[in-house]
């Protein structure tokens, strides 16, 4: 059955059940479920050259841990997005994801981006090491601390690993999130990936993770411009002025690197589980995935595992290329934030009906 919804909206099919056939890796739709989505699912490049309201930085004492926070306030917000990052924790690869983000909403929500402990620019935690459990009471903690008081609803979006850590947040936090957003998700380990196969025998490996930690900590000591030259070069020319300067300002500190490879090490050990299929079935209505064509971090394997353990929940496919690491570039910031913003858009719509 269809919803009804206002003019302006229009039922589309977001979500699918997805099935692959025997002598092909597409995926084939089987079933869907309909939503009510905004008509204008397109992305406006225009904001790409219009000037915008800027994100700031700020750190946060947090459960006596300091945080990097990227954060717009809105004047007057109906509603608080939260982001959580992946591995590495860093919020300024983010900024132009929450500016655009911030655009696309029209200005009516706060937005927050939250570090990861220990993934920020200097050590302020001197050289201790965080689990993925402890990033996760650092995000629940940031809840209950700093948006304890709001009476708005408050919207979780996560990045990778930070889809598992949001949807771990919403665990704990019912009354006040009302929704929940994973894109490019890292929910459970994937055996046909060699790269987390390498990354994994490095972590495991307390000499190795330092030797790596201490070579790519290295580069930190060049000059900045030289330093700026080798990541374009190394990392890509597409990449935003944003990311690359999260790249050199954070990425070549031991701490963080260090602490990027331990979280990644307890991330292995506990995505080795079955995720919560019975959560996702009880909250499918409130939660939506985006996926990528080419993506071992969040396959497509993994997106037909969800359809057939939690049907009806909402599940789109990204193929514009942008990747896993759409944050790193402006293109992509601005692809997925309009996602993001189209998906918050409809639930809020379907909510007051």
């Amino acid at each position: 059955m269809l919803i009804k919804t206002p003019n302006h909206f229009h039922p589309i099919i977001l979500a699918s059940e997805i099935a692959y056939t025997r002598d092909s890796k597409l995926p084939v739709i089987t079933r869907f479920s309909a939503r009510c989505l905004n008509k204008d699912m397109g992305v406006d490049d225009s904001l790409l050259a219009k000037d915008r309201k800027r994100a700031n930085f700020r750190l946060c004492s947090l459960s006596s841990y300091t945080s990097e926070i990227l954060e717009i306030q809105a004047d007057a917000p109906s509603l608080h997005v939260l982001f959580v990052p992946g591995n590495p924790g860093v919020v300024l690869f983010y900024k132009d994801f929450v500016e655009f983000l911030y655009e696309l909403l029209g200005g009516t929500a706060s937005i927050t981006a939250i570090g990861h402990v220990s993934h920020s620019r200097k050590d302020w935690e001197h050289g201790r090491l965080f689990s993925l459990e402890e990033q996760i009471d650092h995000k629940i903690d940031f809840i209950r601390e700093e948006l304890q008081n709001i009476k708005i609803p408050i919207i979780l979006v996560g990045h990778s690993i930070g889809s598992y850590i949001s949807i771990e947040m919403f665990k704990k936090s019912l009354e006040k999130v009302k929704y929940c957003v994973g894109l490019y998700p890292f929910l459970t380990l994937n055996p046909n990936s060699t790269a987390q196969l390498i990354i994994a025998k490095i972590a495991q490996s307390q000499i190795l993770a330092a030797a790596a930690s201490y070579l790519i900590a290295s580069l930190g000591l060049l000059p900045v411009k030289t330093l700026r030259f080798i990541v374009r070069k190394s990392l890509g020319k597409s990449w935003s002025a944003n990311a690359v300067e999260a790249a050199c300002s954070h990425l070549s500190q031991y701490h963080t690197m260090r602490n990027v490879l331990y979280m990644a090490l307890t991330e292995f050990k506990k995505l080795a589980e079955t995720p919560d299929w019975a959560f996702l079935r009880e909250r499918k209505d409130q939660c939506a995935f985006l996926f990528g064509v080419d993506d071992h971090w969040g396959p497509l394997q993994m997106l037909e595992e969800i359809s057939k353990q939690v049907p009806g929940i909402a599940l789109s496919i990204e193929r514009e290329n942008h990747t896993h690491g759409f944050c790193c570039t402006e293109p992509g910031s601005l692809w997925v934030a309009q996602h993001v913003a189209n998906l918050i858009k409809n639930q809020m719509a379907c909510t007051n009906q």
